[in-house]
């Protein structure tokens, strides 16, 4: 076996393979697109198949293109959009359906009758986590309330589920593990941040049967081997797997309480390291685990915000305002601001610290004068804006402004964007040389189990700062933002 990591990166709209060797060097990656689906509106789905055909594609892509043979890779690592659901045969293996995403908001009502049944703060104490639309657990009670007849299956044991992590590997190992990690069980509503097992009160709350959910496991251990694949061969260890926040969070080397980071995908998340107890949040965030190691737990706060470069891909698919995504900065730095515009891109509603998952967004302060130029300004000042919200947040928790932070994601390599960021935060915002850090924490997490790396000190040494952005922004042109943004807010 040779010492090549290969991460299984599934995401929201591809998945991404992505190859590492034991230096921590990158040595290349393919991402594949795969189809979304809207049956109604607020609704998203994805098709399990669809998902693992991109997997295949992917990681077929790249043994291709980086000239290397599948008996190099000693290990496999996953990390996955989290919150995404679904239900499959244990049996045949076969989805008895759609996966739910993340960003769907059918289960409002769901949240809705929870809340009105006084059961919010059970929850919340219990799983760190809020009544939203966003989390796994009231997925799945939707799923079984459809059908009484896979409510029944759930019950007898012939049916599985799980986020996409599970539904990998158990494909990975031809059905030989139903497992999932701590950080994507941190995500369902359904896992005790104390014991770390499944809550069996609240997965009854939730009318979902302990038949139904995979074994908790930590995030760096050997869950089981390939098995039956056409495009891997038999015996790679599937080694390593955290949800896709927490996976950045290990990639970014944030190893220390206090250490955090924002990573610019579809949404934009941001997390702070808390160390080995998990910090109730009095600000609307969430405590989540960060990961579990050896028997050491370490958990996070973490703010969430549900459209990040969605926003930006609205303007390009939704508008036709650019060709590209890439297309926006260079766009919006034909303005010296946004001439007054705000945009709130609430698309799927507003997640922490507000929790609103009726808010639609809104644009403001249009007038004649607006250019295309002014509303793709608009659309990076939101972005920024929700990550200034989440930080003010976190900084109330921890009861300190937070320090320096890393950043990571496809938006990341916008340089106005990142400089907005640290504009609005008065802090710097460090870029890595590898802003691909969500792959790199699940190959790292997978290399540790499997004895590529020793140990946390050996990444943390190898981690690479690629750019820093520094404060420049008068603070009367920053106060001017802040407080047209929260007019904003006030009014979607």
């Amino acid at each position: 076996m040779g010492k090549l990591i290969l991460a299984i990166d599934q995401g929201t709209t591809g998945t991404t393979a992505l190859l590492v060797d034991g230096d921590l060097h990158i040595r290349d990656r393919v991402n594949v697109e795969f189809p979304q689906h809207f049956p109604q509106p607020g609704r998203v789905e994805h098709d399990p198949e669809e998902i693992w055909t991109s997997v295949r594609a992917a990681v077929t892509g790249l043994l291709e293109r980086a000239d290397c043979r599948a008996t190099d890779i000693a290990a496999i690592g996953i990390t996955n959009q989290r919150e995404t659901v679904l239900i499959w045969e244990r049996e045949s293996g076969r989805p008895c359906g759609n996966a739910i995403v993340w960003q769907d908001r059918r289960t409002a009502d769901i949240c809705d009758e929870l809340k009105a049944r006084g059961l919010e703060p059970l929850f919340r104490q219990r799983t760190g986590l809020v009544f939203d639309p966003y989390f796994s657990g009231t997925k799945l009670t939707w799923m079984l309330r459809q059908s009484p007849e896979l409510a029944e299956r759930a019950a007898d044991g012939s049916l599985a589920c799980g986020t996409i992590d599970s539904f990998l590997v158990w494909r990975l190992t031809g059905g030989r593990a139903h497992v999932t990690d701590v950080s994507n069980a941190s995500r369902t509503l359904l896992l005790n941040l104390e014991s770390l097992d499944w809550d069996m009160e609240l997965a009854d709350r939730l009318g979902i049967p302990l038949a139904l959910l995979p074994e908790v496991r930590p995030s760096s251990q050997v869950y089981g081997t390939t098995c039956g694949l056409d495009f891997l061969p038999d015996g790679i260890p599937v080694a390593g797997m955290a949800g896709d926040q927490q996976a950045a969070l290990f990639g970014q080397a944030c190893f220390e309480p206090g250490d955090g980071k924002c990573t610019y995908g579809t949404g934009a998340f941001l997390l702070v390291n808390t160390g080995d107890r998990p910090v109730t949040s009095g600000s609307g965030l969430l405590t989540t685990v960060a990961w579990q190691i050896d028997g050491q737990t370490c958990y996070a706060l973490e703010g969430s915000a549900f459209i990040a470069g969605a926003a930006v891909q609205w303007l390009r698919d939704g508008l036709g305002l650019i060709e590209s995504s890439a297309d926006i900065e260079a766009l919006a730095r034909q303005v010296p601001d946004s001439g007054g515009v705000v945009f709130v891109p609430a698309l799927t509603g507003l997640g922490a610290p507000h929790w609103r998952p009726e808010a639609r967004g809104g644009i403001f302060g249009l007038t004649r004068g607006t250019t295309r130029a002014h509303l793709a300004r608009a659309t990076l000042d939101g972005i920024a804006l929700q990550i200034y919200e989440l930080a003010a947040a976190m900084a109330e928790d921890l009861g300190e402004p937070l320090g320096e932070f890393r950043v990571d994601g496809g938006a990341a390599a916008n340089d106005l964007l990142m400089q907005l960021q640290a504009d609005l935060l008065r802090t710097d915002v460090v870029r890595p040389e590898t802003i691909e850090t969500t792959a790199l924490g699940a190959a790292l997490l997978a290399g540790l189990a499997t004895g590529v790396w020793q140990g946390t000190e050996q990444i943390r040494q190898a981690w690479r700062e690629e750019r820093r952005f520094r404060p420049q922004m008068e603070d009367a042109d920053r106060q001017r933002m802040l407080a047209g943004w929260r007019r904003a807010v006030g009014r979607v």
